[in-house]
């Protein structure tokens, strides 16, 4: 297949093209869903094809197929041609892409144990125990553990020389206890909402979340959060754990700086940006001790990886330096438009997809001390954890994050437990008004394997390395 679409690219740049580049792309997922002990889904799906991009007359065009034989491959590179032709006839502005180094070179995740050579019998009693933990609290109605697996095979090959494999390797997975009692419910996950927590590892990965180690506490805080107080409406000193922090990077920081948004070539699906390139080197984003970089290189991130759909190496770019915003995701197409190179950003989510600009590990950076240190160090707030729901605007200014669990923080110990918590903000207000920051200890990067971005839609694996951190002035509790 390497051959044969080496020769689409000697084709194409006979017949004048600007650029083109081609990904034959082979997927294998693995989903597994356990609910009250009976396996609700056990699905694996494989996929396999390829997609060729071509620039001509300045203007896109993009053809794919899963029929992988010669013929099939020289019709897609003329459809992708014919498509770019009668773009160039229309639009503007025209498509400029910055220089890249010419690569040949294989990528491949560290794997332990290839999560597709375990037994599934070994799988499913992990997801069964977890249930029986999590149902030993009498309030738990519904137990639901799941873990995923996927394997991406890439080959990448473009006119400019590059030559590029990839092996990518993904597991995790988690748990969730919903607990009932008359009209009321309450659900409590773990280690994240949404299915749990995800990484670019081996099966060793999912092993170490030791999903049936935790079940019987969340089953009982799920009961606990039923008979707990109400969240108050005030304006308090909040204290966020990391995995709602992860989602709170994710859609007030994460999605405003894709490029793409700011420009509005993406636009329909989740807004564009308040992140004008007139702030750039300019906003200040946040406080003096706010750090966020964006990082495909971190070992194990969910948004790790080799080389992008575009052939451009993994890389780490600043997006917020001492509170200062300082850089944007970006691809070969919208880079040029500011003056910079791609740093690396542009992902599809199979063969027939064409790349858009995704984020890869935005990262929060750490400061110091533990979540426990920033909790003595509070007199009167509040810890909050776990997502529960979102809203934020079309431009990524004004938010709502509603949480399954809160504590109540007095004289730096943690009080009564509270239900249905929710914070609202305004996001350079909110970051400015962060704290502190936990340290090393505290920082993990958790996985997001559910990003959607694009019409038709296309789902990405990112990820969010954070520390617990506190906010200061944050308006809780507030439902209208």
């Amino acid at each position: 297949m390497k051959e044969r679409l080496k020769e689409a690219m000697e084709i194409l740049k006979k017949k004048g093209v600007e650029y083109a580049d081609a990904r034959r792309v082979r997927q294998l997922n693995e989903v597994l869903v356990m609910k009250n002990g009976e396996l609700e889904t056990a699905s694996v799906m494989e996929s396999e094809g390829f997609g060729i991009r071509v620039l001509h007359g300045r203007a896109w065009g993009f053809s794919s197929s899963s029929d992988l034989s010669p013929e099939s491959v020289a019709a897609v590179t003329e459809q992708a041609l014919d498509i770019a032709k009668a773009s160039a006839r229309v639009g503007e502005p025209k498509v400029l892409l910055d220089g890249q180094e010419t690569v040949v070179d294989t990528y491949e995740t560290r794997v332990g144990e290839n999560p597709f050579d375990v037994p599934l019998p070994d799988k499913l009693a992990i997801l069964a125990s977890a249930c029986d933990g999590m149902g030993k609290t009498p309030e738990v109605k519904i137990s639901t553990a799941s873990m995923m697996s996927f394997l991406t095979e890439k080959l990448f090959v473009s006119t400019e020389g590059s030559e590029i494999e990839q092996r990518i390797t993904e597991t995790g997975g988690g748990i969730a206890a919903t607990a009932m009692d008359g009209g009321e419910r309450q659900t409590r996950s773990y280690p994240a909402s949404f299915r749990g927590d995800y990484a670019t590892a081996g099966f060793e990965f999912t092993r170490s979340l030791a999903l049936p180690d935790h079940a019987e506490r969340t089953g009982r805080e799920a009961a606990e959060l039923l008979r707990a107080d109400e969240c108050p409406s005030r304006k308090t000193t909040v204290i966020i754990g990391g995995t709602q922090l992860a989602l709170q990077v994710h859609e007030s920081c994460g999605h405003p700086i894709e490029l793409d948004r700011v420009f509005g070539t993406e636009a329909s699906y989740a807004g564009t940006s308040f992140l004008t390139v007139d702030k750039l080197a300019d906003l200040q984003y946040g406080s003096g001790i706010v750090n966020i970089v964006a990082d495909a290189t971190c070992e194990g991130g969910l948004g790790t990886f080799g080389y992008d759909d575009e052939g451009v190496p993994a890389q780490a770019t600043d997006i917020v330096r001492e509170g200062v915003f300082t850089g944007y995701l970006m691809s070969r197409e919208t880079a040029p438009r500011i003056g910079l190179r791609s740093n690396g950003t542009m992902r599809a989510d199979g063969w027939n997809r064409i790349p858009l600009v995704r984020m890869t590990n935005v990262n929060l950076l750490p400061g110091e001390g533990t979540l426990e240190d920033l909790i003595a160090d509070t007199k009167d707030g509040m810890f909050v954890d776990s997502n529960k729901s979102w809203s934020i605007d079309q431009r990524r200014l004004n938010f709502q994050f509603g949480c399954e669990i809160a504590w109540e923080i007095k004289d730096g110990k943690l009080g009564r437990l509270l239900k249905n918590p929710v914070y609202t903000g305004l996001t350079p207000e909110f970051w400015g008004a962060c704290d502190a920051i936990a340290g090393p200890e505290e920082w993990h990067i958790w996985g997001i394997p559910s990003c959607g971005k694009g019409e038709p839609g296309q789902t990405a694996h990112v990820g969010h390395g954070v520390s617990p951190s506190r906010f200061r002035n944050v308006e809780v509790g507030v439902k209208k």
